[in-house]
């Protein structure tokens, strides 16, 4: 069974991005629906839905929805255990804190929403947001990497909460901060933000009035080009001919996408792509 993925604006759904992370993390496969967040086509695809909810994420396959990201934690887990910690006091643990992320941090969630365009300067750190930051100090505490060892379900949980620490620069020790950045790092993080940087929404009221410093991590130079002779024929990610309005110069070199989505996600991190690396050198 294949599901089929409806998820928001991969820039700013904080829950949206929780949802593509159980399968993508994992190499589930997976059809992805996106929309705008608010937007009519959302509301009128989410409508059709047995699970009569308007939010995203939702996964459905055939008559079946779910739309909770803890429900289809549990539901993916059940046909694709290894998604949680094997040794069964880890799982149990790996279990409370999940249930825990997803029910509170409500102060932090509410201070410092997601938003993966930019890295801010000066916030200001109320004593409920420092109270959630001191708790995910504790339950960070034993992360040798990934909290668990592997990545697991836990991890996916607080990856949008990584993304905050880093992107409003919030007090906490190094060891946490290094565990955040390990998300920023993750594979399958940077491609979703570099997918989020190529749809271009920009919502309104997310964007704070404070000064901003570049994205941590080393990229790759990019940028799109007008013209120029690519040197490949077909598109690394869909195999399709090379269009000449979709031409990047990366790393010095010209190359070609089958549309302007492709090279504008290549171009916000070409190193995210394994199917562009060949093309690098």
């Amino acid at each position: 069974m294949t599901w089929t993925l409806i998820i928001g604006d991969r820039t700013y759904s904080s829950w949206s991005l929780r949802g593509w992370l159980l399968f993508a993390a994992f190499d589930i496969p997976v059809t992805v629906k996106q929309f705008a967040m608010k937007s009519d086509a959302l509301m009128a695809e989410l409508s059709g839905l047995s699970s009569g909810s308007k939010l995203v994420p939702q996964m459905v396959a055939g008559d079946q929805s779910v739309w909770d990201t803890l429900a289809m934690a549990e539901t993916l887990a059940e046909t694709h255990p290894r998604m949680w910690p094997a040794d069964a006091v880890d799982r149990a643990r790996a279990r409370s804190m999940v249930a825990e992320m997803h029910s509170g941090f409500t102060a932090l969630r509410g201070a410092c929403s997601m938003n993966l365009r930019h890295v801010y300067e000066g916030f200001e750190v109320s004593a409920a947001v420092q109270r959630d930051l001191d708790r995910i100090e504790t339950l960070w505490a034993d992360a040798d990497g990934w909290l668990f060892g592997e990545y697991s379900i836990a991890d996916v949980f607080f990856a949008p909460v990584a993304t905050r620490i880093v992107t409003h620069q919030l007090p906490v020790s190094d060891k946490a901060r290094a565990y955040a950045q390990r998300h920023l790092d993750h594979g399958p993080l940077r491609r979703w933000r570099a997918m989020g940087l190529a749809e271009g929404f920009v919502q309104p009221g997310y964007d704070l009035d404070l000064p901003t410093l570049d994205w941590p991590g080393q990229r790759i130079a990019a940028h799109a080009v007008a013209s120029g002779t690519p040197i490949n024929e077909a598109c690394p990610y869909s195999g399709k001919p090379v269009q000449l309005d979709s031409l990047a110069q990366i790393d010095g070199r010209i190359i070609g996408f089958c549309n302007t989505f492709c090279r504008d996600k290549a171009v916000a991190d070409a190193g995210a792509w394994p199917q562009l690396q060949p093309l690098l050198g």
